[in-house]
């Protein structure tokens, strides 16, 4: 290994040097042109959505007849975490969720999987059932929201534009799919008086029979003739209002035409199910996708170019605007990020020219642009976008990928002064410290490997912190290695070489300043007082252990993107007009903020995922979103204020929930506690009794259940014997009664792409308020009209209109936000130990767990502790294969933790908790440390081979060594400052900070101390004894026969 030099083969290969110093500058800025920009790293949402409609069940049938089979067959799937059920009266929700440590490249096949299983027993469901349907583009992030209003228009006229507007914007390069969303669904309403029916002898059916036989498609044949099959067609499907007023229905003996007995008109879903306002105006959205691996800015300009274009064309009183735009919010994000990259590395250079010269901190300012110019082209290659993560990993690589660039020609200025040829001395570094250098660097990046290997959304999320820092870490030994030792052959100083004659080539005379002095009495203080140093040291190790469980705990913070969520929920069973009318009231009180630029209102679903955290809410009538676009980050606090005191109020039927986005993996709620079991009313009660403690503290706020009201219902008991003497049966009272209540779908017209349902329902007069249910009439089979109150009576009650499970268990979860300055995680914790005692004893098979930020933050650390060991292995085979000693491995190994001292010291000072990313850092610091101590001992084993005694090896391998640990010290240090700044980073920074900080003082004292106590090195308590000698306690020179030394002061 030692018989090739890079260095030196660099110095005799200039001009080869050079070429390869152009190539990589301009590779790596061609491939940061070329690097894809996104606001967050990509991670695969591992869950899928199942639904599946019966017209007509309730919320138990559902659950009994159509999720549980689904959930019984979904167990059986390979990956499964937990099938998430939402039932409600006709509707089935199922989100299955794979578990966390599922490779992404499984996820596909498994959802496949998903489709083959439940699509077996399809055919096991009762009739009725539409369905079983499957979403498993959940994940899919939208780049860009537009939203169309025209306030004069018609329906039509608005979903004709949106239509244009949608293969607009289709064509844009790089966009994948474009989704309208909020349109009405288009009806065809067949009014009919009750009073009519009964006139003509007609029922509800026969007119749905009509219907159908005349708009059923069959095939008509088709005719053969010598040459060619000529196919028959048979016109008359209904295609519009006209037809339908055309079909004829047989009434006493007698066609007539359904638009003679019947109003026939065209209008929208009434009630809707899902609707669009921007500021307050009836609006259509269009979510738009981008295609993998492309470019959000690129795209972002090309978006905005296409809707101007579209604006030109839309007709007047049309608006077509943004309402998300996630380029924007990347360009911003990069923005930032690279102007503190910009002062970080400013800080690098300004640390190198004031220590080390102006020349000599040019080669290490040059390594700079190289390393990242390398680490550019490597991103490319590995296909790593500039995003949240990369950025922040590329300003924390920016203090480290200096270490070795400073070693390497702080060696060199060093063997210059001491006389050797300017040649000579650019090839030390590599026979002395190359391979030092190689393996701390590999043992640094080995501090981030846990990240890098952790199996789970959160490794997937963050990961990229390890790939990016490890490329840029090697990289930057290679820049050390062969174009420092180039660029210093040319630029240092003639300086140097006046320096070495002053010095009279002797090598030690630039280790005898006063400086050194101070330090070397430092040292060897620390080594006489080795016990009380290490014990030292130990308990503040101690002490920043108990620290740790003082700090808040956090999983990921929010995001500062200005967006407010607003999001609304009414009693279970509420209407959408109570959705809608609650959502105007909020949309009045912002109206006129001068805070808010704008707002969207989404009635009866959620926003789509416009946010890669932010996870879409399911259809149910009674929810709203009011999406609130502030001005900027100290608005949306103003908002965000005002809004809480909304809440606070508790005006209105629903309540109010505000929330900013969230960084890293989605939770929802920070604090949430799952009770499940077998009997409802056990688990309603005790989440009952747990919702009062939570109300009780009061670092909670808006606490509530996901379910618990019970909705009315009414229900007919019909007498069969009776209805049966009147020629009726259940079917045709239930039918009926829809009819004349809600609406019954009788066929579906087709009207260009679009299948348009025609609803036969009673005319205005006969539709009735549920308290006058008992005057509604029924037309028997022959004619009769038949009061309700005849054969049923009504019976009024109340159920759970919608019913959660999990693993096919029912769960409800209580849950809530938290006050200003608290973590989710710090509440959950402590909750749980106050629980047992302040409630009363849970029921027979009732369970409590734990969810939110605390369950996720749990998880998310079991994956990162999993990998911990394997990064504890790595690091060790590192050490070992460099200094190939069990007794030297430990000695390096034993100073992992101290940046723990630091770490804590700093977040406590900060006051910043410490969350998944300060978890990183202070992993992460081990790596850095030893990096310093791997060198350090890596140069005592080179001073005892030259003759120095142990005790004086230890001691002037440290004074040699120190003004390179602190320089490298000092640029990371303060490179880490800019970061300290950003919400997401910050956290990050100060433990890094801090850590670096006192392991850097602790590499000089606790490290010689150490050694001379686990080396039972005596202790030199008189200066200068020639390092030959072991000098005993208490005694001099003399005591050991020896003369005393060149470093006598």
């Amino acid at each position: 290994m030692s018989r090739f030099n890079l260095s030196a083969w660099a110095v005799r290969h200039q001009a080869l040097v050079l070429f390869f110093i152009v190539v990589l500058a301009a590779t790596g800025a061609w491939s940061y042109t070329k690097l894809g920009r996104n606001e967050d790293p990509s991670f695969t949402v591992k869950v899928m959505v199942v639904t599946a409609v019966w017209p007509g069940a309730t919320a138990d049938e559902m659950n009994r007849q159509v999720a549980d089979p689904i959930e019984r067959r979904l167990q059986t799937l390979a990956s499964l975490d937990y099938v998430k059920t939402y039932t409600r009266p006709g509707f089935v929700a199922l989100q299955v969720v794979l578990r966390d440590d599922t490779p992404p490249a499984d996820v596909g096949e498994l959802w496949y999987q998903v489709r083959k299983k439940v699509g077996d027993i399809k055919g096991d469901l009762p009739a009725g059932v539409i369905g079983p349907s499957f979403n498993d583009e959940y994940s899919d992030v939208y780049i860009a929201v537009f939203t169309l209003i025209a306030p004069e228009a018609k329906e039509a006229d608005l979903v004709a534009a949106a239509e244009r507007a949608r293969m607009g914007l289709l064509r844009v390069p790089d966009v994948e799919k474009v989704e309208l969303i909020g349109e009405q669904a288009r009806r065809i309403f067949v009014d009919i008086s009750n009073a009519k029916l009964a006139q003509l002898g007609l029922t509800p059916q026969t007119i749905i029979e009509a219907l159908s036989r005349q708009n059923a498609v069959v095939p008509a044949g088709f005719y053969d003739t010598r040459s060619e099959r000529v196919t028959l067609r048979v016109t008359g499907a209904l295609e519009g209002v006209e037809a339908v007023k055309a079909v004829p229905v047989a009434a006493n003996g007698r066609a007539l035409r359904l638009g003679d007995i019947a109003e026939v008109s065209a209008g929208l879903e009434d009630p809707p199910s899902f609707r669009v306002r921007k500021t307050g105006e009836r609006a259509l959205g269009l979510a738009v996708a981008m295609k993998t691996g492309a470019n959000v800015i690129a795209l972002g300009e090309h978006l905005a170019a296409a809707a101007d274009a579209l604006r030109r064309e839309l007709p007047v009183g049309f608006d077509l605007s943004q309402v998300t735009n996630q380029a924007e919010v990347v360009e911003e994000a990069i923005s930032e990020f690279l102007f503190k990259f910009a002062v970080a590395v400013s800080i690098v250079l300004v640390v190198s020219f004031l220590s080390l010269g102006f020349r000599t901190g040019v080669i290490v300012a040059l390594a700079v642009p190289l390393t990242l110019a390398g680490t550019f082209t490597a991103m490319l290659a590995f296909g790593i976008d500039l995003q949240r993560v990369s950025l922040g990993a590329l300003i924390l690589a920016l203090g480290l990928l200096v270490d070795d660039a400073i070693i390497a020609i702080e060696m060199m200025v060093v063997k210059i002064e001491q006389g050797w040829e300017r040649a000579k001395a650019a090839t030390f570094a590599w026979e002395s410290t190359a391979f030092p250098m190689l393996f701390g660097t590999l043992v640094t990046a080995a501090g981030f490997l846990p990240v890098g290997l952790a199996a789970s959304s959160t490794g997937e999320y963050a990961g990229g912190i390890f790939k990016v820092i490890a490329i840029a870490l090697i990289i930057s030994w290679f820049v050390a290695v062969i174009f420092t030792p180039f660029l210093g052959l040319h630029l240092l100083p003639k300086s140097l070489e006046a320096k070495a004659k002053r010095f009279g080539h002797d090598e030690h005379a630039i280790y005898q300043t006063p400086a050194y002095e101070r330090l070397r009495r430092i040292i060897r203080l620390a080594m006489r007082r080795k016990r009380m140093v290490v014990a030292a040291t130990l308990l503040l190790l101690v002490g920043a252990g108990i620290g740790l469980k003082l700090l808040p705990q956090q999983f990921f913070p929010s995001s500062t993107r200005p967006e407010l969520l607003a999001e609304l929920r009414g009693p279970e069973g509420a209407s959408f007009a109570l959705a809608d009318a609650e959502a105007r009231r909020i949309e009045a009180l912002i109206a006129d903020d001068p805070d808010v630029a704008w707002y969207t209102t989404f009635i009866g679903a959620g926003a789509p995922r416009f946010f890669l955290a932010f996870n879409p809410t399911l259809p149910n009538p009674n929810y709203a979103l009011v999406l609130i676009q502030t001005r900027d980050e100290a608005a949306r606090e103003r908002v965000h204020a005002k809004l809480l005191q909304q809440a606070g109020q508790a005006e209105g039927a629903a309540t109010l929930r505000v929330s900013r986005l969230e960084l890293g993996p989605p939770v929802g709620y920070p604090v949430q506690f799952r009770v499940s079991g077998t009997e409802l009313a056990d688990i309603r009660r005790t989440a009952e009794d747990l919702r009062n403690v939570m109300r009780a503290d009061r670092r909670t706020r808006d606490v509530d259940l996901d379910w618990g009201e019970r909705a009315k219902t009414i229900e007919l008991k019909v007498d069969q014997d009776r209805a049966r003497l009147l020629g009726l049966d259940t079917s045709d009272v239930a039918l009926a009664l829809q009819m004349l209540l809600s609406g019954y779908e009788a066929t579906q017209v087709r009207e260009g792409t679009r299948q348009v349902s025609v609803m036969l329902r009673a005319a205005p007069e006969d539709r009735t308020a549920l308290e006058r249910i008992d005057d509604l009439v029924v037309a028997s089979r022959d004619g009769r009209a038949i009061p309700v109150s005849q054969v049923a009576r009504v019976v009024y009650g109340a159920e759970d209109p919608i019913i959660w499970k999990r693993n096919r268990e029912m769960v409800l979860t209580v849950r809530a936000d938290v006050a200003p300055g608290v973590q989710g995680p710090d509440v959950t914790a402590d909750l749980l130990k106050r629980l047992p005692a302040e409630m009363k004893p849970l029921p027979p098979g009732v369970r409590i767990e734990a969810g939110g930020a605390y369950e996720e933050s749990a998880r998310a650390n079991d994956a990162l502790f999993a990998v911990f060991p394997l990064m504890v292995v790595a690091m060790l085979v590192l050490i070992m294969i460099q200094v190939q000693s069990f007794s030297r491995t430990v000695l390096v190994f034993v100073t992992f933790p101290l940046g723990l001292i630091g770490a804590v010291g700093a977040l406590m000072i900060a006051r910043e908790p410490f969350g998944f990313v300060a978890i990183l850092g202070v992993i992460a610091l081990g790596g850095m440390i030893m990096r310093n101590t791997l060198i350090l001992v890596d140069q005592i084993d080179q001073d005892l081979a030259n003759g120095s005694s142990m005790s004086e090896a230890i001691l002037e391998a440290t004074v040699r060594r120190a003004r390179p640990v602190v320089l490298t010290a000092l640029a990371a240090v303060l490179a880490f400052i800019p970061l300290t700044t950003n919400v997401f980073w910050g956290p990050m920074a100060y433990a890094m900070i801090g850590g670096l900080t006192m392991a850097t003082v602790l590499t000089l004292v606790f490290l010689p101390a150490f050694a001379a106590l686990w080396f039972k090195v005596g202790d030199p308590r008189v200066e200068g004894c020639d390092r030959r000698h072991v000098v005993p306690d208490g005694a001099g020179c003399e005591a050991a026969g020896a003369e005393p030394g060149p470093y006598a002061g």
